[in-house]
């Protein structure tokens, strides 16, 4: 990875990636995006290698980030409604990184139970 390039956001599949990278383009930031071809080709590897990873240039990050989250979305329960932070009580809930601390869970990575992080008090839940 270019040094000059941070990680804004992974997603699953690169679909989700294209749509945030135009919007950031369009909007005159740098970007570019990292390991798309890889899922491209066997979308079955997303969670292995992490996902599709945007990367804005650093000058461009902060900026980068305050329209990133504008526009995102967030995760809603199973009846699609939205997720409360028990903190907080903020609904800009996210998927949080897996830990994958036990070997188990490095080489069966889909067993682990999903948790959530607030996007405003970074509270996992």
């Amino acid at each position: 990875m270019n040094d000059n390039y941070k990680i804004l956001a992974v997603f699953e599949y690169s679909t989700e990636a294209h749509v945030i990278k135009s919007k950031l383009d369009s909007e005159g930031f740098k970007t570019m995006l990292m390991d798309e071809k890889t899922i491209d080709t066997d979308p079955l590897v997303s969670n292995a290698i992490g996902g599709v990873k945007l990367l804005v240039h650093n000058n461009d990050f902060e900026k980068a980030a305050t329209i990133y989250n504008a526009i995102r979305s967030y995760q809603k329960d199973k009846n699609g409604n939205d997720i409360s932070c028990p903190k907080c009580k903020s609904n800009r809930i996210l998927v949080a990184e897996a830990s994958r601390k036990n070997f188990f869970y490095m080489l069966f990575p889909f067993f682990e139970k999903r948790k959530y992080i607030c996007n405003n008090c970074k509270t996992i839940f």
